[in-house]
């Protein structure tokens, strides 16, 4: 009777679990949610399936006007060094199209912010339910930053047939094709073009923003490919008009991803007043679209930063048995264990 209610015990648990995962993907599809990978500054090495949005830049740069330099922790990490290089700031951006804030949390702040990003851009926040607002000290801070852009083709691209993209069937496409009209074509410009796997090209819209595209760059970070394609388009010779027998074919794009930095999270860091804080939850929602028409980006990033509790000078130590460990139960005064166990999958013991 025991075994049979252990075997109903853990098919329950077991599918408990899988509920929660089958729960959770229907959610991220409804929402559009990608598991791509998001990277925190155009120098950080990307993989396939990489994103970066500027939002997270704008409140690390906020952090380290509070620290009074560069964030460094005990044990640096090469994205925090990436971070504190300040690559991007709101100089590459216009007023119009970002808001962020640095304050003590509270609701009162949380309600101040909903009702600036809806004013400013008529936008929700999908970020800031994430965050306690209550039980803060008044020397804590909540950084946070909304970036806003839409954008319209001057005239829409052609909507071209479903096709392929590798090995995925059925992908919606538009672009230019020989049924497009040529005023259409003159909203590409050619940066450069070697062969149909190395070229780049630039969309242009009724905005300032500008959509640079381009295939066959081998750089290890989007900082490494932005250079490559300058560099290519200034040393480019041939024809940078978009020509009548020239093909364009982009896919329609509209995903959403949400990214919580958790190696930048309790770590101690410390102001040059002394002070010492650590990071308790960094967060970063990027959401993308385009299509024949234009498209828009909406991408936010926020960052509890809380006093340390330490008293003194000492580095934090983490006691954290979350790989291979081992334990002994002993009696007092006695020289040997009665039992010791070394646990490396932890699935066996629990």
């Amino acid at each position: 009777m025991e075994n049979k209610l252990k075997i109903i015990l853990t098919g329950a648990m077991g599918l408990l679990i899988l509920v929660g995962i089958g729960i959770k993907k229907i959610m991220d599809q409804k929402e559009n949610i990608t598991d791509a990978n998001a990277v925190l500054s155009l120098e950080d090495t990307i993989a396939n399936n990489t994103i970066w949005c500027g939002t997270f830049n704008l409140i690390w740069n906020d952090l380290k006007e509070l620290a009074g330099g560069d964030i460094v922790f005990q044990n640096q990490l090469e994205i925090v060094d990436n971070l504190n290089k300040g690559t991007f700031t709101t100089k590459e951006l216009n007023e119009n199209s970002y808001y962020k804030i640095v304050d003590t949390p509270s609701l009162e702040l949380k309600h101040r912010i909903e009702e600036a990003i809806k004013e400013k851009f008529n936008e929700t926040s999908e970020l800031l339910d994430y965050f306690n607002w209550e039980n803060y000290d008044s020397e804590d801070y909540f950084l946070y930053a909304m970036l806003k852009k839409e954008f319209e083709f001057e005239e829409e691209f052609t909507e071209l047939k479903k096709d392929t993209f590798k090995d995925t069937k059925n992908i919606d496409y538009f672009g230019i094709d020989s049924t497009t009209k040529d005023s259409v074509r003159n909203q590409v410009e050619v940066l450069y073009y070697k062969d149909q796997d190395y070229f780049a090209i630039k969309l242009n819209t009724k905005t300032e923003d500008e959509i640079i595209l381009t295939r066959g760059i081998t750089e290890t970070s989007f900082q490494g490919i932005y250079n490559s394609l300058l560099e290519e388009s200034k040393s480019y010779k041939g024809s940078k008009t978009f020509g009548e027998e020239d093909t364009l074919k982009i896919p329609n794009l509209n995903f959403k991803v949400k990214k919580q930095f958790t190696e930048l999270e309790n770590k101690e860091l410390t102001f040059t007043n002394g002070k010492k804080y650590y990071i308790d939850k960094a967060l970063q929602t990027i959401q993308f679209e385009l299509n024949k028409k234009g498209g828009k980006v909406k991408s936010e990033a926020g960052m509890g930063l809380q006093k340390s509790s330490l008293k003194d000078s000492e580095n934090p130590r983490y006691f954290h048995f979350d790989n291979t460990f081992t334990l002994f139960l002993k009696e007092k005064e006695k020289n040997l264990p009665y039992l010791a166990i070394q646990i490396d999958d932890i699935n066996k013991f629990v």
